[in-house]
């Protein structure tokens, strides 16, 4: 049996109006380098964002939070940044900007399973 192992995390939040500071936490994305393990779990709720930002663009935004899965597996389908290493496009991912699809701080942990505590991560953040 595997020791556990350290993984890093960064919640994905929609800030519809940077300027407020106002977010809705939309996703999580989980990496674990001893276990090579980069993926995403993706919760959009509608409802939440409109009562935010009643204007916001929602089918623009769930249309740029899938390509999130997408950079996470690699590959061409991801474009340049999915020929990258997994650890380079969690640092892609989780580099900090100013736009309406936001990284928070990335956090650690230990796991026995990181696709049991990205689980974990998504509900945690679902009201």
């Amino acid at each position: 049996m595997l020791a556990r192992s350290a993984y890093e995390y960064t919640l994905i939040r929609a800030v519809p109006r940077v300027e407020r500071d106002e977010f809705i936490n939309v996703g999580v994305v989980l990496f674990c380098r001893e276990r090579r393990f980069l993926a995403s779990r993706l919760i959009f709720e509608p409802t939440r964002l409109a009562a935010l930002a009643p204007n916001l663009d929602l089918e623009t935004l769930h249309t740029q939070l899938e390509h999130i899965p997408i950079i996470c597996a690699g590959g061409r389908a991801a474009g340049p940044i999915g020929e990258l290493p997994a650890h380079e496009r969690f640092r892609w991912l989780s580099a900090p900007r100013s736009a309406v699809i936001q990284p928070s701080e990335v956090h650690v942990g230990l796991c026995d399973d990181p696709g049991v505590a990205l689980e974990r991560l998504a509900t945690s953040i679902t009201p």
